[in-house]
């Protein structure tokens, strides 16, 4: 049984609580444990995943970042993923289920469980990482 740490930017409540359910819902059902952090924001997301780093199996990286009307979006949206990448590089079992989109409608299609479920996908990836970590690792 692996132990997750899912790792939320809480920005957008109503959002996350989407997100969260579905990861849940995949870690539990795939029989792991999991807890749950929250940071500030999206950017502080792989950080406290590398802060972590030593004491889960896998990680699952939850968050909304919609575009607004400066360039932040691109900021935080690139940076974050591009931190998430480089530690999964380092040999670190993480799924990926912040949200980048365009506007509220496309987040909630993508953070219901019942439509797209990106939170779930997200711990699904995250729990697929880990058994190849195991493999080869």
């Amino acid at each position: 049984m692996a132990n997750v740490l899912i790792v939320e930017a809480r920005f957008y409540e109503h959002l996350n609580d989407l997100l969260l359910a579905g990861a849940r819902a995949a870690i539990e059902a795939a029989g792991h444990s999991h807890e749950t952090i929250t940071v500030p924001g999206a950017l502080e997301v792989p950080g406290a995943i590398a802060l972590a780093a030593d004491h889960y199996d896998a990680f699952v990286a939850i968050g909304v970042v919609i575009r607004g009307e400066t360039y932040h979006f691109e900021i935080v949206a690139g940076e974050s993923a591009r931190a998430i990448m480089a530690l999964t590089l380092d040999g670190l079992a993480i799924g990926n289920g912040i949200l980048t989109t365009e506007d509220e409608a496309q987040a909630l299609t993508r953070a219901r469980p019942t439509e797209k479920d990106k939170g779930g996908e997200a711990a699904k990836a995250a729990l697929a990482m880990l058994a190849l970590k195991k493999k080869y690792g």
